[in-house]
Formats: structure tokens, C-alpha cells, sequence
């Protein structure tokens, strides 16, 4: 019989970390989180890091993991998060897995069959000599069914590092947990003034500051462009490539874009029970973990 798993997905903005403590403080569980920025250090409010005070107690695993700018795959986050979900059964707990990172979310609740094969770095520089559009051309040369999103780099080139390395593997899965999907957003509206007031908390709290730092204490623009969203328009700014005001904009409206293909991945999940955000989720989310634990 397998061991259970509780997911708690979700979009930016959308409260998906504060249900999370609530619900694994009820259950007397522990939080996993699964957000591709959130494992690093130093990235804390640029990446919406649940801050100590906010955990209220409750035990979370994959965060600060790693140093800016060290190379961290999704088969790494999956190892790791593996090791904490079975700690967590093996003291009596119930593992809450929270995130908005599809990939990493799916490659746990789905088990997929992933490479622990060491990137080649002299092939990785070569490919980064390459804009994205033409290693794209590369893959479908490689591959031609390929599903992988034309703009999304980092998935292109591990894919093509992967097929350089003959080990690529794509669509094999092996669960290993019995999951319950939980997934939060908001109408679109609301998420939208959601994710406007995040941004500007955020920034007045000190976002500016905190990319300097990482700057200062060595994180290289290319490391932080590639993490995308706050991280890529922050460097841009700090560089002198934009203007303040034009930067909180043109963030604001990819936030919101991005928002927008988290909700259409985890469209796509089968057996993804969503909460309605605007009346109780709480008191839904009871009512399906409950029966879920009883099965």
C-alpha cells in the first residue's frame, strides 16, 4: 500500500503557502516546498519565501538548499524531495507538498523516471553561446515530437544536453505515492490585484535591495536572468537597461502572464480538486484530506 501525499498547487499570489501551514498544522504535518527559486539562498522576497514567522511552527523542507548560482535540475529537487517525504512517513507525519513550479510538483506526485547524469559543462557553455529560438531549431531537428514550450530555455537545452548524453527518457512514470491534488487560484481579476499588491509590498519591503546584495556578494546577472520574473527585471534595472517605473511594469504584467500558464498547467492534471478561494478552502480542503486519509 503506498504512502500519501498531499499537493497544494497553485498560482503566484494565490495563498497557496498560508492554506498550506494551516492545513499541515491541523494534520500535524510538514511542508515540502516545491518552488524552483525557493530552494536557493538569499532569494527570499524576489521568490515569495515563506518567511519563519509565517511557517508558525510548522517543519518546511527544500528551502535554502543551495547557493546562488549553483546548478540545481529537477532530478535533484526530486531526490531531495523524495528523502523528505519518506522521513516525514517514517516519523508518523503527513507530507504537504506546496508549489507553484509545475515540474517540480509532477515530478513527485507523478514519479517520473528521471537522470541523475552529470551535466556536461563544456557541451552546456557551447549551448548557451545559442538564443533560444535556435536551440529550439535544435531540439526539433533531435526530436521532432517534442512537447517541450518553444521559449522555455532551461527545459530546451536540458533536453538536448540529455540527448547529447543518451539519456533522455521522456513520458516514463512510476508513482511511488498515493496523491491528493489540491489547487488554489482566483478569478483573474482578483489574482490580478493580488499579484499588484504582492509586488509593491514586496518592493517596499526591500526586492531592490535584495537582488543588489546577491549581486554584491557574487550571484552573476546570467544566474539571475534565468530565474526569471522578479530576478530577470530587477538585474535589467540595476543594470541601467530600464527604468524603475517601466520595470514595475512591464514585472507586474509578466507576473500575471505567468500566473496565467501556471493555471493552464495544472488545468491539464487529472484529479486536481480546486478550491474555491472565495468562500471556504479551508473547510473544503478538510473535507477532501479527510476522506482522502480515511480511503
Amino acid at each position: 500500500m503506498k504512502q500519501k501525499l498531499i499537493v497544494i498547487a497553485g498560482t503566484n499570489a494565490s495563498g497557496k503557502s498560508n492554506l498550506g501551514v494551516q492545513l499541515a498544522a491541523r494534520y500535524g504535518g510538514e511542508v515540502i516546498s516545491a518552488d524552483s527559486r525557493q530552494v536557493f539562498k538569499g532569494l527570499d522576497l524576489g521568490s515569495g519565501k515563506i518567511t519563519p514567522e509565517e511557517m508558525q511552527g510548522v517543519p518546511h523542507h527544500l528551502i535554502d538548499v543551495c547557493n546562488p548560482g549553483d546548478f540545481f535540475s529537477m532530478a535533484d529537487f526530486q531526490k531531495l524531495a523524495y528523502q523528505a517525504i519518506d522521513d516525514i512517513h517514517a516519523r508518523g507525519k503527513i507530507p504537504f507538498l506546496v508549489g507553484g513550479t509545475g515540474l517540480y510538483v509532477d515530478s513527485v506526485a507523478d514519479g517520473y523516471e528521471l537522470s541523475d547524469v552529470t551535466p556536461d559543462l563544456q557541451y552546456r557553455a557551447y549551448l548557451e553561446t545559442f538564443e533560444t529560438p535556435a536551440l529550439y531549431d535544435m531540439l526539433k531537428e533531435k526530436l521532432p515530437d517534442t512537447d517541450i514550450e518553444p521559449k522555455n530555455r532551461n527545459r530546451v537545452m536540458r533536453a538536448l544536453e540529455r540527448l547529447a548524453a543518451d539519456d533522455y527518457h521522456p513520458g516514463k512514470r512510476n508513482p511511488r505515492y498515493d496523491v491528493l491534488r489540491l489547487g488554489v487560484t482566483w478569478p483573474r481579476e482578483i489574482l490580478k490585484q493580488r499579484i499588484d499588491e504582492r509586488l509593491e509590498r514586496r518592493l517596499n519591503e526591500g526586492m531592490v535591495e535584495e537582488v543588489q546584495r546577491l549581486m554584491d556578494e557574487g550571484a552573476t546577472p546570467e544566474f539571475l536572468m534565468k530565474l526569471g520574473l522578479e530576478y530577470r527585471f530587477l538585474t535589467r534595472y540595476l543594470l541601467g537597461e530600464m527604468p524603475y517605473e517601466l520595470m514595475v511594469e512591464d514585472l507586474a504584467r509578466a507576473i500575471k502572464k505567468f500566473a496565467k500558464r501556471q493555471v493552464t498547467w495544472f488545468k491539464k492534471t487529472e484529479n486536481l480538486h480546486w478550491l474555491d478561494m472565495q468562500a471556504d478552502p479551508m473547510a473544503q480542503a478538510v473535507s477532501l484530506i479527510d476522506a482522502f486519509l480515511e480511503k
